[in-house]
């Protein structure tokens, strides 16, 4: 995609009456008749709209509970390719896994659960709260199981993408098409082994993190875990104790922090159980469990300078880890040079990792440096030659964090955002959308703020601004709008510009930079407060809007009426209160 300028715009006088402008007649006055029809319709008249949602995860559980309690003449869908909803939860079942963000604030704004068991909670109990939200709140109707989205394009002439979707339970090829394609199918979905030589020649049981068997026997084996990120460590914590030997590969350091929000947390930043009778006052008194939330949150919205290479609290919060882990490990053991990094802290995803470095000084626990080799029946060969023999391989490696959609999305120009993004880094207006594909958004895309905190708040407050967008095309008869290539291209700017300072720029390696450690990263240049700012207030000014009218961009004002004046209405709010339509602006 190149950028062109426009020739100069001729003065308003100078434009005949019935001229084109960018392919559309402008119609004034003295216009021919023929060439713009009044519609029937009032002023905001919600015309028909399709929507559909990939995935049926926390994305499009929140899109299912907010659009039809905002968004009027809207018909919702949601296709999930696994058996149940819960998206990352459902798919991630391997021991120890849990959510390294508090549980009273990794939930829905409008679905407190005040009765978690745990400050942190498991993964069974993470799933099992988004099952029943999608119950409780009836959200199971929009949701069809065991279909995969295998393709999608954008018909340019009708304004609606065309999917194509195979039932997995049946095998049949279903169509089905949308005016707005969302896909929150997200960046923890689709896992990946590593790239090692004859990973499958192994002879016992390979397992991946996310696709973990129950039915494999760790108890008294030697069990080999490659990786340690957050699924790695949690993995490595939970089995310890089982296995009779237990190998732990290693190539890159990390920093193990002790908790976050840890004024909040158990003793010395560990997890903890909630007891009866806390969840007793909860539950029975929601204006102080609504106080204990925020008090979390604002903990962890407080912390962002730490983001800031050489900010005070980053330098504190170095030596404060690098004490803790010395100390954990056991002074002047060998680990230390290993496992503290040199990178700052935040650079890497942070992971509350209790227990963690106790399991790897344990009797029954080694800890591998040495490259692996390839992998061999017996077990891994080091490229030292060593061959270390193991009864089981759990492969803790992470997914495809390019952000390259798992099928084809043919947009524009015949333009195939999965192959742009699988031969260049994947690039996004503001996280949310990208050039040359109309009415496509994407959920936590490239840019957004994956290291600031919990997601939840996130998704809710991106999709206020899908749905805010969507309202706009559809009551002012929009057919197709998508970034500009240039504001793209400048918003992208700002952030390698800003990340410059960040922690995440740092030399380290992770998925914020797509595994490499000398590139920049995609994170949002700011806090999450910043982030929800940015987008509580859009500017409508770095789209491109086509309208579905070709005759007059104003054929939605209609028929002289709004919809605000419809039977029933109060027709004469503005007396009620003289700040009335000013309640956005806020600084």
């Amino acid at each position: 995609m190149t950028i062109t300028f426009a020739p100069a715009t001729p003065s308003l006088t100078s434009i005949p009456v019935g001229a084109r402008a960018n392919g559309n007649p402008q119609v004034n006055g003295g216009g021919p008749a023929s060439a713009h029809v009044i519609s029937d319709k009032p002023l905001g008249n919600p015309r028909p709209l399709r929507v559909i949602c990939i995935g049926a995860g926390v994305t499009g559980l929140n899109l299912a509970y907010m659009l039809p309690r905002h968004l009027k003449n809207v018909e919702y869908v949601m296709y999930e390719k696994n058996t149940g909803i819960g998206g990352t939860w459902l798919e991630n079942k391997y021991p120890g896994v849990a959510c390294d963000i508090p549980a009273h604030i990794y939930q829905f704004t409008w679905a407190p659960k005040p009765d978690w068991s745990e400050f942190y909670a498991s993964g069974g109990e993470i799933l099992a709260y988004l099952q029943d939200v999608a119950k409780t709140f009836e959200l199971e109707k929009y949701v069809h199981l065991e279909h995969r989205v295998n393709h999608a394009s954008w018909d340019e002439e009708e304004g609606v993408w065309n999917l194509t979707i195979q039932n997995e339970s049946t095998g049949e090829t279903v169509k089905d098409h949308c005016h707005f394609l969302i896909n929150g199918t997200g960046f923890l979905n689709d896992w990946k082994f590593p790239d090692i030589p004859d990973l499958h020649s192994f002879n016992g049981p390979l397992m991946h993190s996310a696709n973990w068997d129950d039915s494999v026997e760790l108890k008294g084996k030697r069990v080999g875990v490659i990786g340690n990120g957050s699924s790695g460590i949690q993995i490595v914590t939970a089995i310890q104790p089982l296995a009779k030997q237990l190998t732990t590969f290693i190539r890159n350091p990390t920093w193990i922090c002790t908790v976050y929000a840890q004024e909040f947390a158990g003793k010395d930043g560990g997890n903890f159980k909630y007891t009866p009778e806390q969840k007793d006052e909860f539950q029975n008194n929601l204006p102080k469990y609504l106080e204990y939330r925020k008090a979390i949150e604002t903990e962890m919205n407080g912390k962002f300078e730490i983001t800031f290479k050489d900010s005070e609290l980053q330098k504190g919060a170095r030596d404060f880890l690098a004490k803790m882990m010395r100390k954990r490990l056991g002074e002047n053991h060998p680990l230390s040079s290993h496992l503290i990094p040199d990178f700052a802290v935040g650079c890497r995803r942070l992971t509350p990792g209790v227990g963690y470095l106790e399991a790897l000084t344990a009797q029954n626990t080694s800890v591998v440096r040495d490259l692996i080799d390839r992998i061999v029946p017996e077990g891994v060969r080091l490229k030292t030659g060593e061959v270390v023999e193991l009864d089981v391989l759990v492969c803790a490696t992470g997914f495809d964090v390019s952000w390259t959609p798992r099928f084809p999305v043919i947009g524009r120009n015949g333009i195939n955002l999965q192959k742009e993004w699988r031969h260049s880094r994947a690039a996004a207006y503001m996280a949310l959308a990208v050039p040359e594909f109309p009415n496509y958004f994407l959920y936590l895309g490239p840019g957004g703020p994956h290291s600031h905190g919990s997601a939840i708040p996130t998704v809710e407050h991106e999709t206020k601004y899908i749905l805010r967008l969507i309202h706009k095309a559809q009551t002012e008869k929009y057919k197709a709008v998508a970034p500009s290539l240039s504001a793209t291209q400048d918003f992208l700017g700002h952030m390698k510009e800003f990340n410059q300072r960040s922690v995440w720029s740092d030399n380290c390696s992770s998925w914020l930079k797509q595994g490499k450690g000398d590139i920049s990263p995609l994170c949002h240049p700011g806090s999450r407060i910043h982030w929800f700012h940015m987008l509580q207030e859009p500017r409508w000014e770095d789209w491109e809007w086509t309208s579905v009218s070709k005759a007059n961009r104003f054929d939605y004002l209609g028929n002289g009426y709004s919809t605000w004046e419809e039977s029933g209405k109060d027709i004469s709010w503005y007396l009620d209160d003289a700040d009335s339509g000013l309640q956005s602006i806020r600084y």
